[in-house]
């Protein structure tokens, strides 16, 4: 079951979204709207996980050298590449 869900647009932006509409072949406003909404969430949550990711390899509590530090943020990032599919 689907949620109804109105917005307002001024019409600068609506004539940007049917400009993307026709240029992208998108089926529908329903349709461009649904995508843009997954991929701001699917924006929030690499955010987040970058965010976590840095608090924790930022917290270790020995002396780590830059070498390390450089390892470990290229290990976190091919870790979110390979769970976000980048």
């Amino acid at each position: 079951m689907m949620e109804t869900v109105c917005i307002k647009l001024d019409k600068g932006l609506a004539h940007e979204v049917d400009r993307v509409l026709k240029k992208h072949h998108y089926s529908s406003k329903t349709e461009f709207v649904r995508e843009a909404i997954r991929d701001k969430i699917s924006e929030i949550e690499k955010k987040e996980a970058l965010a976590r990711l840095e608090k924790f390899y930022g917290s270790s509590k020995r002396k780590t050298t830059d070498a390390q530090l450089r390892e470990a943020r290229e290990k976190a990032v091919a870790e979110i590449e390979r769970r976000f599919s980048l």
